[in-house]
C-alpha cells in the first residue's frame, strides 16, 4: 500500500451536512453509482443510525455498489455500530467508521466525559465493530486539537483492538500544512503499532487550506488515505476537494510518487451531478471543475496555448471530462450522436429508458436554442437523474407580463398531487410575481434564504440554472431548476424546494 493513495469520498455523509444539501435515498444512490464509475476506493454512504432515511440510503448503496468499499459512520456506541453493520449487510466490501471526540474542549463541554472514559469507550467500540466487520476505521474527532500524549495512548489501543484505518481529522479547519503533516508524522513515529493500520487525513476548509493540509498529511506525515468530497462540499467552508487532491497527485506524480485508482474522465460528470442535486453551484474559477478552469482570456496566454498547450495548461481538460469541442450538437443531431457525446463526457445512464428520456429533453432544448453546449448536456442529464416520482408539485406552464411603469404580473399553472391549478399574482418583477403566484396556492409559509442564478454556458442564449433555498420550521432545503427562460427556471427551482419540504425524512448531524 506504500505507493497507493486511497480516496475516501464522504460527499454523501459529511458533504450532506451543508445546510440544504440533504439528499433523498434515490439521489444518494445515483451519486454513489457515479462515484463507483469514478473508481473511488471508499464511499462513505451516510450515518445509518441518524435516521430511518439514512439507514435505507446506506442499505441501498451497500446492495448496489460492487467495486468500491461502502462505509457507514457511527458514534462510538453499540447501537450506532449495530445499525451501521445491519445497513451494510449486503455490501461486497464494507467498512464501519466509528468516532469519538478526544480534544479536552470536546470531552469536557460536549461529551462531559473524562479522558479515561473516552479511552475505554473508544476501545470497546472498535472491539465491538471488529466483531461485525473486518474493516474498521477509527477517528478521534477534533484530533488535531487533542493532547498528543492522550492521542497516542488512545490510537495505540484502538489499533490493538483491530482498527484497520486511523483517521486524524482537522475537524474545525484549524491546521497549517507543515504543522499538520508533522503532527501525523509524530503520531506514526510515537505509536509502536502504527504500521498495523493505514493512516488517513480528513481536513475542513475553514482557513482555505483543506487540500494543502491533506497533501501535507500525505507527503510529510505518510498518510495513505485522504477523505474528501466532490466540489469540496461540506458544512461551514466545506471539506477537502476530491478533484483537487486527485489532480494534484496525478499532475505532480514526480513529487508525490503515488498511484491512484481514480478514472479522472468521470470527475466533471460527478461534479455536475452533485451540484445539480444539492443546489450548491460550482464557482466559475473553481480548480479543475469550474467553468473557467481551462479558459484563457489573456492574449498572451491564448497565443501560447495555440502554439503549445503545455505553455499554460498543466492538465488536459479532456482528462477530467471536459470536451475539447464546446459546441457539439443541435436540433438535427440524432440519438447516436447524443449517446456518443454522453460517452465523451464520461456520463453513463443506468438504463436505455433513462437515455431515451434524456434524449427527449435534449430535443426539446434543441428546439429552443440553436447551439447545445457540453454544460447544457450535463445539466439536462443531471436533472433527468433526479427522481420526480414522489413530487407533490410540478410545473406545467407560465405566462408573465412586465412593462416599465407597471406592476409585473404572472399567471402559472402547476399540478398539486396530480391535479392542475392556475395561480396568478403581481410582484416586484416577473420572477417575484411567479413565485408569489405559486405561494398563493401552496401557502407553505417558508422563508426564502437564498435565490441564485447561474448561466450554464456563456451567452444570452444560455440556459439559466436557478437555486432556491427555503427555510421552514428549522428545516432548510434547496431546489434547483434550469431552463432558457430564467422565470421558468425560477418557478421550477421553487417547486423543487417545496417538494423537498414535503419530505419528512429527518437528519441528525454528525461531525468527524
Amino acid at each position: 500500500m506504500a505507493d497507493k493513495l486511497i480516496i475516501f469520498d464522504t460527499t454523501l455523509r459529511d458533504g450532506e451536512q451543508s445546510p440544504g444539501a440533504s439528499m433523498t435515498r434515490d439521489e444518494k444512490l445515483r451519486i454513489a453509482r457515479q462515484l463507483e464509475r469514478l473508481r473511488v476506493d471508499v464511499i462513505e454512504a451516510g450515518f445509518a443510525a441518524s435516521s430511518d432515511g439514512d439507514f435505507e440510503a446506506v442499505k441501498a448503496i451497500a446492495n448496489a455498489i460492487t467495486e468500491s468499499t461502502v462505509c457507514s459512520l457511527s458514534r462510538a456506541n453499540d447501537r450506532d455500530i449495530s445499525r451501521a453493520a445491519e445497513a451494510l449487510k449486503g455490501a461486497k466490501h464494507s467498512r464501519i467508521h466509528t468516532f469519538i471526540a478526544t480534544s479536552a474542549l470536546h470531552m469536557e463541554k460536549k461529551l462531559r466525559m473524562t479522558p479515561d472514559q473516552v479511552f475505554e469507550q473508544a476501545k470497546q467500540s472498535v472491539r465491538f465493530a471488529r466483531n461485525l466487520v473486518a474493516d474498521v476505521e477509527f477517528s478521534p474527532e477534533d484530533g488535531y486539537r487533542s493532547d498528543m500524549d492522550f492521542l497516542c495512548r488512545i490510537l495505540e489501543a484502538v489499533i490493538d483492538e483491530g482498527a484497520t484505518t486511523i483517521n486524524v481529522p482537522d475537524t474545525v479547519g484549524y491546521a497549517i500544512p507543515e504543522l499538520y503533516g508533522l503532527f501525523i508524522k509524530t503520531l506514526r513515529e510515537r505509536i509502536p503499532n502504527s504500521d498495523k493500520a493505514i493512516w488517513s487525513v480528513h481536513c475542513h476548509n475553514d482557513l482555505g487550506m483543506a487540500v494543502a493540509n491533506s497533501l501535507a498529511g500525505v507527503q510529510i506525515g505518510g498518510a495513505r488515505q485522504v477523505e474528501c468530497t466532490i466540489n469540496g462540499l461540506g458544512e461551514r467552508a466545506g471539506n477537502c476537494s476530491l478533484e483537487e487532491i486527485v489532480m494534484a497527485v496525478k499532475t505532480r506524480k514526480d513529487y508525490f510518487g503515488l498511484e491512484l485508482g481514480i478514472d479522472t474522465k468521470h470527475i466533471l460528470a460527478a461534479s455536475r451531478m452533485v451540484s445539480q442535486t444539492t443546489g450548491f453551484v460550482v464557482q466559475p474559477n473553481k480548480a479543475v471543475v469550474g467553468a473557467n478552469a481551462f479558459a484563457h482570456a489573456s492574449g498572451i496566454h491564448q497565443d501560447g496555448v495555440l502554439k503549445a498547450r503545455d505553455t499554460y495548461e498543466i492538465m488536459r481538460a479532456e482528462d477530467v471530462g471536459w470536451g475539447s469541442n464546446k459546441i457539439v450538437l443541435g436540433k438535427l443531431s440524432g440519438r447516436n450522436a447524443f449517446k456518443q457525446r454522453l460517452q465523451d463526457l464520461g456520463v453513463e445512464l443506468d438504463s436505455e429508458a433513462e437515455t431515451n428520456a434524456a434524449f427527449g429533453r435534449f430535443k426539446e432544448l434543441a428546439d429552443r436554442k440553436s447551439e447545445i453546449f457540453d454544460e447544457d448536456i450535463l445539466a439536462l442529464v443531471s436533472e433527468e437523474s433526479i427522481s420526480h416520482d414522489n413530487d407533490v408539485f410540478s410545473f406545467v406552464k407560465l405566462s408573465q407580463h412586465s412593462e416599465t411603469g407597471e406592476m409585473p404580473f404572472a399567471s402559472i399553472v402547476i399540478t398539486d398531487r396530480g391535479k392542475e391549478f392556475a395561480c396568478e399574482a403581481h410582484g416586484n418583477g416577473p420572477v417575484d410575481a411567479s413565485l408569489k403566484a405559486i405561494e398563493k396556492h401552496v401557502q407553505s409559509g417558508a422563508e426564502m434564504v437564498l435565490y441564485s442564478v447561474n448561466a450554464i454556458s456563456g451567452s444570452t442564449e444560455s440556459q439559466g440554472e436557478v437555486t432556491v433555498r427555503l427555510q421552514n420550521n428549522g428545516r432548510i432545503v434547496n431546489g434547483v431548476g434550469s431552463d432558457p427562460d430564467i422565470v421558468v427556471a425560477s418557478a421550477k427551482a421553487y417547486l423543487s424546494a417545496l417538494n423537498k419540504l414535503q419530505s419528512k425524512s429527518e437528519r441528525v448531524a454528525a461531525q468527524g
